[in-house]
């Protein structure tokens, strides 16, 4: 796919076949148990360290429940909710069907993890998205999503979905920064929450 034709989104059907290529697949897969292993336990840690409770968890657009899997083994006691706008994936994986362009939870969560979602939602919605994770935030928020410059310089072009919507990490971190305080590494803060931080450790 040029990076052309990859400015122009379809409509995605996240289908079985997009699960096989991003997912199951080892040649074509993102992300595999052992690397999201690697990052939950990091931002889990980091969360500690800087003495963030986890009781609560909701992951936006959990996929194939890599997230899930590890909170089941390593964080037993918190309670995680999984969401997906995959009628495939929900089936498969027991997420419940949500859009988080449309939906929010009545409850606030200590983490959300929004991991390669923002990036296939057109900017309306991903703004109104972003508004969502900022009312629903009590806490922490990973963020995965990949911008123009990340697809242009960064990506392994192999294995990226190129059929998003790419836009600029200024355009991310206006509306971003309406609810949460950067910490870097793809981790937030909600500007709610009650912990601080060094002027070091913003981003």
């Amino acid at each position: 796919m040029t990076k052309a034709a990859a400015r122009k989104p379809q409509v995605k059907s996240f289908d079985e076949a997009y699960y096989q290529r991003y997912y199951e697949d080892a040649k074509t897969r993102v992300h595999d148990k052992t690397r999201i292993a690697r990052l939950a336990r990091a931002v889990t840690n980091m969360i500690t360290w800087h003495g963030g409770q986890l009781s609560t968890a909701l992951d936006v657009g959990a996929g194939a429940g890599l997230w899930r899997d590890w909170f089941a083994k390593h964080h037993p006691r918190t309670k995680y909710r999984s969401i997906e706008v995959s009628p495939y994936a929900c089936a498969k994986y027991g997420h419940e069907q949500r859009d988080i362009s449309a939906w929010r939870a009545r409850d606030r969560f200590d983490l959300i993890v929004c991991q390669g979602v923002l990036q296939y939602i057109a900017d309306d919605g991903a703004a109104a998205a972003i508004e969502n994770l900022g009312a629903m935030a009590r806490g922490f928020l990973y963020l995965e999503a990949i911008t123009r410059g990340d697809f242009d310089t960064v990506c392994d072009q192999a294995k990226t979905d190129g059929d998003v919507h790419l836009r600029s990490a200024k355009w991310y971190r206006e509306r971003l920064g309406a609810h949460f305080t950067n910490l870097g590494c793809g981790l937030y803060y909600a500007r709610r929450g009650p912990l601080q931080f060094y002027e070091l450790e913003k981003a």
